[in-house]
């Protein structure tokens, strides 16, 4: 029911659409022919069918059932037979509506009318990023990473939410950003929490250069599941939610963002750096998985200083279910 980041902009041109889902619920975004975004539920309003199964630039979305045809803002245009039937009305058989907002050229849906404005949400990550030079706006996107955990989505972001551990798991990211209690900071918002990382003087740089205008790292989760990545170096943003498949499973996707003066030779650096980091935390996370499944009635502990994201982010979570 909260906001989720789905996709990009560059994505939706006037006249098309994408599907997605929402915690299992289909929804399809769409852009009509006058530009404007739109996020509707995408359940056919006569027998419940999916409607959107692909992407596509078209100016109508059809049912593949019985070819109720809906418009992009989720108007329905037609419905076969429904000329005999004395008391339909095509306006009351619209697709449903959901909120949709859009951030520089991010794009995020939430699963409830009644979830708090977007803005509210943000606050003012827009300026964290701004103090590094991130300009959204200019952003290109450059292409999509997914994977599949066999991990619980809480212990993914719990994972995310600390570099207690980088020192020891992430040896390269430790040498090139000074993961140190009194170095590392991490912060809290009510409705996202970030950690920010300076670039150690003595980092090297034969595989990943972090030198360059954006001077530290930052590293964000918008409660509950959506990670923002930027690296130092040259303008990069990384963002992508961490979706729960199952009680043991988890989908991730990253979609990766860069300026547009970026070379090409320090953005293959950089995938491969992040994707290294991606691959230590894939084995970490799903350890903790098997063990947590093995003794489920043990309960760790938190280091108040290093882990405060963690115990912030449970906060989070026991108010949402409670």
């Amino acid at each position: 029911r909260s906001w989720q980041y789905v996709g990009h902009a560059g994505d939706l041109e006037p006249g098309s659409y994408f599907p997605t889902e929402l915690g299992g619920l289909p929804v399809v975004v769409t852009r009509d022919r006058a530009g404007d975004l739109h996020a509707l539920v995408n359940v056919c309003r006569h027998r419940g069918s999916i409607v959107c199964s692909a992407a596509g630039t078209r100016d109508s979305l059809t049912c593949p059932y019985h070819a109720w045809r809906y418009e992009l803002d989720g108007s329905l245009r037609t419905a076969p037979r429904s000329d005999r039937e004395d008391d339909f009305d095509p306006e009351k058989h619209g697709l449903e509506h959901l909120p949709v907002a859009r951030w520089g050229p991010f794009v995020f849906v939430a699963g409830d009318i009644a979830a708090p404005p977007f803005e509210d949400v943000l606050a003012d990550l827009p300026a964290r990023l701004a103090e590094v030079g991130i300009d959204l706006d200019g952003l290109q996107f450059h292409s999509r990473d997914t994977g599949d955990f066999a991990a619980n989505w809480k212990v993914c972001v719990e994972n995310f939410l600390e570099c207690y551990h980088c020192r020891i798991a992430h040896p390269a990211f430790a040498r090139t950003i000074d993961t140190g209690a009194d170095d590392y900071v991490l912060a809290t918002a009510p409705t996202y929490s970030s950690q920010y990382g300076p670039v150690r003087a003595a980092a090297p740089v034969d595989d990943f250069d972090p030198r360059g205008p954006v001077e530290r790292g930052q590293f964000h989760l918008i409660y509950p599941n959506t990670a923002i990545n930027i690296f130092p170096g040259h303008a990069n943003l990384s963002i992508g939610p961490i979706t729960p498949t199952g009680p043991g499973t988890t989908h991730r996707f990253l979609d990766y963002f860069f300026g547009p003066d970026v070379s090409d030779d320090w953005i293959d650096d950089m995938l491969a750096f992040d994707a290294q980091v991606g691959a230590e935390d894939r084995v970490l996370v799903e350890s903790v998985q098997r063990g947590m499944e093995a003794t489920p009635e043990r309960e760790g502990t938190l280091f108040v200083d290093s882990e405060r994201l963690i115990a912030h982010f449970n906060e989070y979570v026991r108010a949402a279910i409670t």
